[in-house]
Order: structure tokens, then C-alpha cells, then sequence
């Protein structure tokens, strides 16, 4: 997807706009305004940090007397200033990452491509990643195109979600929404344990529609409710004297999203 979208790949059928361009015709531009990132970072061991970003800041064509300072700043950015001058190839992986980051970013691209941009990372390199992404989106404003299947790295960084399935688009919008749209939401309940079964049958009497399961003690989630409900799942088992806990809405998970979609025959 990622190649296609950057014009390295023709497709079969179909048509793609990318910042108003077409990538057949205009993938020179497109790659001018865009950054890439790859699973792989692909960075030359044999250099080091700052050669690496100095060497891809000449073919992005960046003007000789800004890129010292450029690359200065981004190493800065990334937590490599003081290992500016070592060799990649004594870099951890995270590092690696962080650098192919930096360099996907030397020409203030206004889209950014992440292609499994953690595969590999472990959790504390992968936290330092999603963050830097974060701050990215947040605090300039940048647009990051994210490819993964790390559904809860999806859920955590995206403000809008597309699920696809062999190239075919099976929802597409923010994770709220999607849980709304495939009755994904939910609200958990927790009662006095010895009344659990009778609290179930009073929610499915109330709410006819929705799914009441029981798990745990005293604990009852109710599939397909949303928060607006609330109020009156609280009022019925208080009126039968059923001692409630605790009543809170939740929102979907996207993994709840993506096994609905299969589920309802979307794969």
C-alpha cells in the first residue's frame, strides 16, 4: 500500500490521489513532500549517525549550509545527540529506528508514510517510538499515514482507522464510530455476586436487543449498550434492590472491531 501510495509501484486497477497528485504520473513529487519509513530501517551500519542523515539530506537536496543544522536538530529531537558520531552498526535496534525516523523526517515532509514502524522493537523501544509519532502528529500538526497489524499501537496513535482485507476497505473511521456502527460498545456492571443471575435477567428484560453475559464474580457486561444507557440499567436493578458496584461505559477496542468485521462475514 505504502509503495503504491509513493508512486514505486503501479497499481492494477483503481485510482489514488496523494496530496492532490497522482503517484503514476507525479511520484517524483509525492516523495518530494513525503516521508517514508519502512520495517525496515535500513540504515548504513558503516556510517554513523550524523553521515547517515548528512548523506540523505543531500539527496533529498536539502541546501548545504541548513543541513549541518538540520541534522543537529533532529539528532537532538531523537535522543542521538551524543551518539552523532559513533558508527550505526553499534546502535540497538530502537536506536536504528529512531534514526531512520530522523531522516524520514530531514525535509520537513508534509505526510508522513510508517510502515510497522515498532516490528522487532521491544516494549520500552516501542513506547519511545509511538511516542515520538505522537508528538509528531500532535505537536506539528504533521499527518502520519500508519501501517500495522499492532491493533492496540493502532488504537493508541490514530485518530482515524481503515481496516483492510485484501485490498478491499472494510470500515473506515474513528474507532468510536466504528464501535457504534458494529454494536461493538459496551457497558460493565458489577453487582452483589449471589444476585448476579438475577441482575442478567433483569437487563435482558430491560434492554431487549443487547447481549448480557456474566463473568467473574458479580461482574456483567452488556454487549451493544452505550453510555446513554446507563442511567437506566442503574435504575432497574436498584428497583429490584440488586446492590450496584460499579456501571461504566466502554468504548470498543479495535480488536473487538476487527474480529466483528470477520465475524459478520466482512473477511
Amino acid at each position: 500500500t505504502v509503495r503504491l501510495l509513493n508512486g514505486v509501484l503501479a497499481p492494477s486497477s483503481g485510482e489514488v490521489a496523494v496530496l492532490g497528485l497522482d503517484p503514476v504520473r507525479d511520484g517524483v513529487e509525492v516523495r518530494r513532500r513525503s516521508g517514508v519509513l519502512t520495517e525496515s530501517s535500513s540504515v548504513d551500519g558503516r556510517l554513523t549517525a550524523e553521515e547517515n542523515l548528512l548523506l540523505w539530506g543531500r539527496f533529498y537536496g536539502l541546501v548545504e549550509r541548513a543541513l549541518s543544522g538540520r541534522v543537529a536538530e533532529l539528532l537532538r529531537e531523537f535522543g542521538l545527540a551524543e551518539r552523532a558520531r559513533d558508527r550505526v552498526a553499534t546502535f540497538s535496534t530502537g536506536m536504528r529506528q529512531r534514526l531512520a525516523l530522523a531522516r524520514a523526517l530531514l525535509h520537513h515532509p508534509e505526510l508522513l508514510f510508517l510502515d510497522e514502524p515498532t516490528a522487532g522493537l521491544d516494549p520500552l523501544a516501542a513506547r519511545q517510538v509511538h511516542e515520538l509519532i505522537a508528538a509528531l502528529s500532535r505537536r506539528e500538526g504533521r499527518t502520519v499515514f500508519l501501517c500495522t497489524h499492532n491493533l492496540v499501537e493502532a488504537q493508541r496513535l490514530c485518530d482515524r482507522v481503515a481496516v483492510l482485507r485484501r485490498g478491499r476497505i472494510l470500515a473506515l473511521g474513528t474507532t468510536a464510530e466504528l464501535g457504534r456502527r458494529l454494536g461493538a460498545a459496551r457497558v460493565v456492571v458489577e453487582v452483589d455476586a449471589p444476585r448476579a443471575t438475577e441482575a442478567e435477567a433483569v437487563l435482558a428484560g430491560v434492554l431487549p436487543g443487547v447481549v448480557v453475559e456474566a463473568w467473574g464474580e458479580g461482574a456483567l457486561t452488556i454487549r451493544g449498550a452505550g453510555r446513554e444507557v446507563v442511567p437506566e440499567i442503574v435504575a432497574a436493578l436498584v428497583a429490584r434492590g440488586i446492590p450496584v458496584y460499579r456501571a461504566a461505559a466502554e468504548e470498543a477496542t479495535l480488536e473487538d472491531i476487527y474480529f466483528g468485521l470477520l465475524d459478520g462475514g466482512g473477511g
